[in-house]
């Protein structure tokens, strides 16, 4: 296998050269667009692992092209971080709620984003080491290999976060979690993000599980549960 293509769209080309830089220096096939439309024309061609993408694009910003990413089967479970300004934090919600995996502030180190992108790689090669794993709780059906969740025999289609966090509540129904406890198990210790970002991760799984969003219960003070069969 070769090394892995990650896919950089930044229309600042000092940030845009930083990050080639240091993701060469990792092994890494850094590829750079300045648009979004550029992006996606190289998305359609390239096997591309990973998408830092810039909230702040000409042309189609970057949440409109989170959004049509994951509205695209082909997109749906590509790994996207997002570059943000501290200033963007309702954009960051907006792009969380749209699906993207995670987020890094400018400034921010090289450093801290290439142990972000290695996390998330990581993550999605367990993943597809999976086999055909089922996980059933209640009217929920998590075929773990397959990457596909039914709930009452109707598919959803989730993010890998969504997916992540439904998948560890499933996995102990009546067992409360805390938030910082959910960031533990879906992306590891010592993972710097926001307890917010888990509650809008959240709003999202339930709006996508319909009326059966209630089996999943906020402890008030304390975090979240899959209710006890």
């Amino acid at each position: 296998m070769g090394a892995k293509k990650i896919l950089i769209v930044e229309d600042d080309p000092d940030i845009a050269e930083l990050i080639r830089f240091n993701l060469s220096l990792e092994s890494f096939v850094p590829i750079v667009c300045h648009s979004a439309e550029d992006a996606y024309r190289v998305l359609e061609s390239e096997d591309v692992s990973l998408v830092l993408l810039d909230i702040m694009l000409p042309g189609m910003n970057g949440l409109e092209f989170c959004q049509k990413l994951r509205r695209n089967d082909q997109f749906r479970k590509l790994g996207i971080i997002m570059l943000t300004a501290k200033n963007q934090e309702e954009d960051l919600v907006r792009g969380l709620e749209l699906g993207a995996d995670d987020y890094i502030s400018k400034p921010f180190s090289p450093q801290v984003l290439i142990a972000r992108i290695k996390t998330l790689l990581r993550r999605s090669a367990s993943e597809e080491a999976i086999a055909n794993d089922r996980l059933k709780v209640h009217d929920i059906d998590i075929h773990l290999g397959r990457h596909e969740v039914y709930v009452a025999d109707q598919p959803i289609k989730l993010t890998q976060s969504e997916f992540l966090i439904l998948e560890f509540l499933c996995r102990k129904p009546g067992w409360v979690f805390t938030r910082s406890q959910i960031v533990d198990a879906i992306r590891g210790e010592n993972y710097a993000v926001t307890e917010r970002a888990i509650d809008f991760q959240m709003v999202g799984l339930r709006k996508k599980m319909g009326n059966h969003a209630k089996l999943i219960e906020t402890i008030r003070g304390v975090g979240y549960r899959m209710k006890e069969q």
